[in-house]
């Protein structure tokens, strides 16, 4: 294995452009390769590397500041929490101008698409997996969002 990064400057500069748009102060991404920190500074953004060339294949791990998580995720009686499936860019809408895939009142099911995650330029779909009716949304579309993040909130069938 070489001891070259293992993202580009172009890669880091793609996390930066995401977090731009945020509130968030501070991401961190650890892999059993290396670890990263990107933290605002004022206008700009600083970035912290530490790496291994020896070690085995990544299990990556991002982690979001928590002061920033969405407020009210943790999970209330009667309700259940429908969480993201990786963390990423939450998106409400298939694409900018289009309407929304759910709205509060809706009723899912378990394969209902109720918004988009991006992560690293992919688009993931996020699913309801359950069925009951949508009674709170959490996260406002183009949010930056950790894996553990609550985006909605439906009253079981």
């Amino acid at each position: 294995m070489s001891r070259d990064l293992p993202l580009t400057p172009e890669d880091v500069a793609d996390i930066v452009a995401i977090l731009d748009g945020t509130q968030y102060e501070r991401l961190d991404v650890k892999t059993s390769r290396f670890t990263l920190r990107v933290a605002r500074s004022g206008e700009g953004w600083t970035q912290d590397w530490d790496w291994t060339a020896d070690a085995q294949a990544p299990a990556a791990a991002i982690a979001v500041d928590a002061a920033t998580e969405p407020a009210g995720a943790g999970d209330v009686e009667g309700l259940t929490s429908i969480r993201p499936p990786l963390p990423g860019t939450f998106y409400r809408a298939p694409q900018p101008g289009a309407p929304v895939f759910v709205e509060v009142g809706d009723r899912v099911t378990e394969e209902t698409v109720i918004g988009i995650v991006e992560t690293m330029k992919l688009m993931n779909p996020a699913h309801a997996g359950c069925a009951g009716t949508i009674e709170a949304i959490l996260v406002e579309n183009g949010t930056l969002i950790g894996g553990d993040a609550v985006l909605m909130r439906v009253r079981p069938d």
